[in-house]
């Protein structure tokens, strides 16, 4: 466990039930497993974050939010210069939330009280306007939308290690018969495991990684095409049926939502 812990220390015995901290992370920047004595929720005003658990992956793409309860362990993966915003809550304090990771939409009005935040000292006055400023965030938080880019990840060890590698580089070519070889068992065996393990086929977990790597590269800018062929689909019609078939509209027309 490191850097939760340490942040934490700084505020460790500040009486509000909401403090504000805003970091920047280099690309490639990884923070160790660690957890919260707060609840958590993140904001990247730029870069990718990619969050991992032992029950999932979500990916956090710019102007989206993350919320990550009090007391589960996680791993964080920069990507792109982040510029991070942070609220550490007290447990108990907003009600209505999961009790496990999501990604969340970021409206306008959330994104201004974020960017304020940062700067409110830890021992605000509750009366003034700080308060007022924090107690408005405490009441938005339940209505931020949850957002479909959470993958399941297996806690069978040699099944967990090649899901996590392939979330690094993932590519729709990977096959059940190269994996279950690497797991060091049948391709009936490794079949059954995996529906078990994530509560998908194996090729249904491979797809929703695929959409989760390219929606970072896609809210981005970056052409369908590219995205497509560097994944490594044959053109970018299959890229589209297969994003179409998962989030239920095109890629364009996803991100065009999304914004």
């Amino acid at each position: 466990m490191q850097r939760g812990s340490s942040v934490e220390d700084a505020f460790r015995e500040v009486a509000r039930p909401v403090v504000a901290l805003g970091s920047d992370y280099a690309d490639g920047h990884v923070i160790a497993p660690h957890r919260h004595r707060r609840d958590q929720l993140l904001y990247g005003a730029t870069g990718v974050v990619l969050l991992a658990t032992a029950a999932g992956a979500w990916v956090m793409p710019p102007e989206r939010g993350m919320w990550i309860p009090a007391g589960i362990v996680h791993d964080v993966r920069i990507m792109g210069r982040v510029r991070m915003r942070s609220l550490y809550i007290e447990p108990g304090v907003i009600r209505n939330m999961p009790g496990h990771c999501q990604v969340l939409g970021i409206p306008p009005l959330m994104r201004s009280l974020l960017a304020e935040a940062v700067f409110v000292p830890a021992e605000y006055d509750p009366a003034g306007r700080d308060g007022a400023l924090m107690a408005l965030i405490q009441h938005e938080i339940p209505l931020l939308p949850a957002l479909p880019l959470s993958l399941p990840l297996p806690a069978h060890k040699a099944l967990a290690g090649l899901c996590r590698s392939f979330l690094l580089a993932p590519t729709p070519h990977t096959s059940i018969d190269a994996w279950s070889e690497a797991a060091g068992c049948s391709r009936r065996t490794f079949t059954r495991l995996f529906r078990r393990e994530t509560g998908l086929s194996f090729v249904a977990w491979r797809q929703q990684a695929c959409v989760m790597a390219a929606l970072p590269r896609l809210a981005a800018g970056q052409p369908v095409t590219a995205v497509a062929l560097d994944l490594g689909y044959d053109n970018p019609a299959a890229f589209t049926s297969m994003f179409r078939r998962i989030l239920g509209t095109p890629p364009g027309a996803y991100i065009e939502r999304e914004a």
